[in-house]
């Protein structure tokens, strides 16, 4: 009887002790996955961190006089963040700002170009491709005037298209546009471009520039 009894009671101190022991499993996971689920809601998703550091380098590097370092640091979280989201276009051409900084003009092309490529890149607001697309004229420009100034110009063309046709919201692309026709020697177009520059904008050095290289 004696036996059955502390039989007994040590069955219990061992249902006891599992009891004991899977408390203290599940209560150390339930701390474990809140401190998780904390972390995720208080910590930027990777690619956005990334992101952010790299438009923060970008802008010191256009604000301080230590831009080549600040240009290199925008462009390895740049990688960075594309290393986790190849497909998104912001990032590629936050990505090729950063190479026109450190004056690799091509590269950037090229990146410029990826971020159309993309099937995403119509996710794109219009105002972000119509930036991107006067940046890259821009860049073409700056590569090989004569061989890309047709690119260029079809790039500033469908920038200017982007804003609805109204122009007096692409200025910028409105004086780069009739550049290219100054360059390419066609006077009349370039000045009636200058022009309309100016009935938007009467002070624009720009277009005052362009129509007093002209001549009359």
């Amino acid at each position: 009887m004696a036996s059955t009894t502390e039989a007994i009671i040590q069955f219990g101190i061992l249902i006891l002790t599992l009891s004991l022991f899977f408390l203290t499993h599940y209560l150390r996971n339930q701390k474990t996955h809140n401190k998780t689920r904390t972390r995720n809601k208080t910590h930027q998703p990777e690619p956005t961190r990334h992101l952010n550091q790299a438009l923060h380098h970008l802008n010191r590097a256009r604000s301080t006089t230590n831009r080549s370092q600040h240009a290199k640091n925008s462009l390895f979280e740049a990688n960075q963040a594309l290393s986790i989201s190849p497909r998104d276009p912001s990032i590629h051409i936050l990505r090729a700002k950063a190479l026109h900084l450190m004056n690799h003009r091509t590269a950037a092309i090229k990146s410029l170009d990826t971020a159309f490529s993309l099937p995403s890149a119509k996710m794109l607001s219009s105002e972000e491709r119509a930036d991107a697309l006067v940046f890259r004229a821009e860049m073409k420009l700056e590569v090989n005037r004569r061989r890309r100034v047709e690119s260029a110009m079809e790039d500033i063309v469908e920038a200017i298209g982007l804003s609805g046709g109204e122009e007096c919201e692409n200025l910028e692309a409105l004086c780069l546009l009739g550049k290219c026709y100054e360059w390419k020697g066609m006077r009349e177009e370039a000045k009636n471009v200058f022009q309309k520059v100016l009935d938007f904008e009467p002070d624009s050095v720009e277009a005052l520039g362009g129509l007093k290289r002209l001549g009359p």
